[in-house]
């Protein structure tokens, strides 16, 4: 499988800037082709005779059997130029055609059947007409040919993606069957043989001697620096990382190891390719010795990759940071399997280089392949084992630790993926022994490189982490941000391309959906496109800017210098807020072009299920919005709704808070305050009446008790004397005679701590003058108590006569006949 090669790797690391180029392209390509002049656009047309020739030419192709992958693809790129350039014609005179449509729109609707109209508008909605028909032409023509071209390329991709199946699906040869080992043999034993014999027949050769000894000491010196740094120059960096990240636990300390860890991959990589131009500028190589020293480079990238991916997934430092909490026995065996698996891919790579596919038997590549194959296998299955483990540990720490839910779903995420590499690493060889070749490496080996794509996408989140954590400069918060997980969320997002790659997707198949997303869908008479939305973007988070902006300055510049309440304030603010967030969204919506008059129907349906689904989510909305205008609360107030007292502590559109007296915040509908009562102690002023009730003992001075309890009344000091507090005598009690002290206070707030102080002062008073305070007791009253005394005279004789070890039987209670409850009050004397 070629895909394993240089070209694949590189592929994997282009397709971003493929997608990018691709896209720049076509810009560039409708840039070219226009030219603005008057408000007209004019395009250079296509050569319609020339693409009718061509696209004849691609329908034969497509049609022949034979037709190789590779052709059909060079021919799908020719129609994709093609198309970029029939879609920039479909534009063809789009200004000038707006304008005569509004002409002719001005000049009214057409007449009815045997209606006449004058002459001269006749004449001129005739002209228009003629007009709009010849403009018209070139778009229809573009239209038409680029239905054609994107016809087209729906049926290469189809082909090919039906072949790519077939390939997949073909059942060749066994390994396992014996038979088929001869001649696996046999193509060793040439490619051997080949190679040996090229190397001889350039030593033969006087001139390629003569010419490598002229340049022994440029290969001399291209030895020494491979030796040196593939040997040595990975070691040290490794080893410069690990002390940095086990000198102490620090962000700033793990980016500066993993820019220093870069190292582990680039120095030696360096190094092979050294080594490879050296073997190349000997000239003592053939064409397959050349093809081998080339692969070089691609086998070294590959196993130092999977070397730094292993260090960075299963660090040997304790203290660095990893999103695969392990011992250091697991992390160890961790690395050692990622390097495993690695060199297994090298030497595949190494494999087809030395055995090309193109020159064996079907039962050639199947033995061959097995081997290798089978060792991934093996190697996967233990990491996914090592995985699964890591995650099952995980998991149960977490539930006995109580830990927050995105760590749990990372646990759960590895385990997912541990228990997928054991099903492939169990199904890919099992396909393969049967004869499946195709299919089992279509398994195993996108199994290794996805497993290490994803390693590289896990270091760079908790990079991304760091870094952001010294932005802050805050190493506790840093990681667990928005910002952090929202760049993860992207990093992730962009690498499903590559993915697609890994899995057999084909480059062109990525570039088609990026096109689709480009040249955007229809939806009635817009096109909507990715470009709109960026737009819409852009242009929505410019004016909620500007409202955020506007709204600080209102609340701390410009309100706080007028005679508005705070409440008043707050909602000017928070209406300033939602009309400004409306406003934006308007705004963004007309200048990304996307017309709203097509969603009226959506909208009058929308409109039903509010009514009766959303009906009290609608009316807590348009009481918020009552309460912003009329202001009945506001926020501080001390209010008492639905019998919750408390502070009122914010008002949004569709429910207030209210922080009670015992610290908890009860959230109220603002429904409840439009269409219920609601009591507010604190809205025009802050004082409010206080009254005190006491009772005393009959038979006391009440005008005594009157002077006693106004002077209290008169010397608390949050009492005004404007009403003067007040002493009543209210009532002839079962107990008491009932008194109050009505007496308004200047802060209601502080009613509590105010009849405190006069209840202690009542309590001190009355001692003083001997006043008393009456409690309530009761008298129970027996109308026959001679009953209880026989009663008792029987239970003593009973007593007397039973045995010493005979249980005492307990007799239920018997109300004594004619006993009467009474009750009453009695005064202490």
């Amino acid at each position: 499988m070629r895909h394993l090669g240089l070209a694949a790797f590189l592929r994997l690391l282009t397709v971003a800037i493929a997608l990018c180029v691709f896209g720049a392209g076509a810009t560039l390509a409708q840039t070219n082709g226009t030219a603005s002049g008057e408000g007209t656009t004019v395009v250079a047309p296509p050569d319609y005779e020339a693409w009718e020739e061509f696209a004849t030419s691609v329908d034969t192709q497509i049609a022949n059997p034979a037709s190789t992958a590779d052709g059909l693809e060079a021919l799908r790129r020719d129609i994709a130029v093609w198309r970029e350039r029939l879609l920039a014609a479909q534009g063809t005179n789009s200004s000038r055609l707006a304008t005569i449509r509004a002409q002719i729109e001005a000049l009214g609707p057409a007449p009815a059947d045997g209606e006449v109209e004058p002459k001269d508008i006749a004449d001129r909605r005739a002209d228009l007409a003629k007009q709009l028909s010849v403009l018209q032409a070139p778009s229809l023509s573009a239209v038409e040919a680029y239905s054609r071209a994107d016809g087209l390329i729906r049926e290469i991709d189809a082909v090919l993606r039906e072949r790519q199946a077939d390939e997949l699906l073909q059942l060749w040869p066994s390994p396992l069957n014996p038979a088929n080992w001869a001649q696996a043999a046999s193509a060793v034993a040439a490619s051997t043989r080949l190679l040996t014999e090229e190397v001889q027949a350039s030593l033969a050769n006087a001139a390629k001697r003569d010419a490598a000894f002229d340049l022994l000491p440029a290969i001399i010196a291209l030895l020494l620096f491979s030796a040196l740094t593939i040997l040595r120059g990975r070691a040290m960096i490794e080893g410069f990382a690990v002390r940095l990240m086990e000198s102490g636990a620090s962000n700033t300390r793990e980016i500066w190891a993993f820019i220093a860890s870069l190292g582990q991959v680039i120095v030696p990589t360096l190094g092979m390719l050294a080594f490879s131009t050296a073997a190349v500028m000997s000239g003592l190589l053939g064409q397959l010795g050349e093809d081998v020293a080339t692969e070089l480079v691609a086998f070294g990238v590959i196993v130092f990759t999977a070397r730094w991916i292993g260090s960075c997934s299963f660090p040997r430092a304790a203290h660095a940071p990893t999103h695969l909490p392990m011992s250091t026995g697991a992390r160890a065996k961790g690395r050692f399997l990622t390097e495993a698996l690695g060199l297994t891919l090298g030497v595949e790579v190494m494999r087809e280089a030395l055995l090309p596919e193109s020159q064996l038997s079907e039962a050639s590549i199947s033995v061959l392949s097995f081997p290798t194959l089978v060792i991934a296998a093996v190697l996967l299955y233990r990491l996914g084992k090592l995985l699964l483990r890591n995650s099952r540990e995980g998991l149960g720490g977490l539930a006995e630790g109580g830990e927050n839910a995105p760590q749990l779903f990372s646990q759960r995420l590895v385990g997912l993926i541990a228990r997928a590499t054991i099903a492939v690493a169990l199904l890919g060889p099992l396909l393969a022994a049967i004869g499946y070749i195709r299919a089992g490496q279509g398994m195993v080996f996108p199994m290794v490189a996805s497993l290490g794509l994803l390693g590289l996408l896990f270091t760079l989140q908790n990079l991304v982490g760091a870094v952001y954590s010294v932005i802050i400069r805050n190493d506790e918060r840093g990681r667990d941000a928005l910002v952090p997980v929202l760049i993860g969320f992207f990093l992730t997002f962009a690498s499903t391309p590559f993915f697609a790659l890994i899995w057999g997707a084909r480059v062109a198949d990525l570039t088609e959906l990026f096109t689709k997303l480009r040249d955007g869908f229809q939806i009635g008479q817009t096109r909507i496109s990715p470009s709109d939305y960026i737009l819409l973007a852009v242009v929505f988070g410019f004016w909620f800017l500007i409202t955020r902006l506007l709204q600080g300055a209102l609340k701390t510049t410009i309100l706080p210098k007028t005679n508005l309440d705070q409440g008043g304030q707050n909602a000017i603010v928070a209406g300033v807020g939602y009309v400004g967030i409306f406003l934006a969204a308007l705004i963004g919506v007309t200048a990304a072009g996307i017309d709203l008059s097509g969603l009226a129907i959506v909208a009058g349906a929308l409109s039903v299920g509010i009514g009766f689904g959303l009906q009290n989510i609608v009316s807590n909305f348009v009481a918020g919005i009552i309460l912003l205008i009329e202001r009945p609360i506001s926020e501080g107030d001390w209010i008492e709704v639905n019998g919750v007292m408390g502070t009122v502590s914010a008002i949004s559109v569709r429910s207030t808070r209210i922080q009670t007296f015992d610290r908890t915040d009860v959230i109220v509908p603002n429904s409840d305050f439009v269409s219920g009562m609601v009591t507010n102690w604190t809205r025009f002023n802050l004082s409010g009446r206080l009254i005190v009730k006491v009772g005393v003992a009959y038979g006391t001075n009440t005008r005594k008790v009157e002077k006693i309890l106004q002077e209290i009344a008169e010397a608390q000091p949050l009492a005004v004397l404007n009403p003067p507090p007040a002493v009543v005598l209210a009532n002839f009690g079962a107990d008491s005679l009932d008194f109050e002290i009505r007496v308004v206070l200047r802060d209601v707030n502080f009613s509590v701590m105010a009849r405190s102080e006069i209840n202690h002062e009542i309590a001190r008073r009355f001692a003083e003058e001997g006043i008393e305070i009456p409690f309530g007791q009761r008298d129970i009253w027996l109308r026959n108590p001679e009953v209880l005394t026989q009663m008792a005279q029987g239970t003593a004789s009973q007593a007397a006569l039973r045995q010493p070890d005979e249980p005492v039987a307990l007799a239920e209670p018997v109300e004594p006949a004619g006993a009467k409850r009474k009750s009453r009050r009695k005064d202490v004397e």
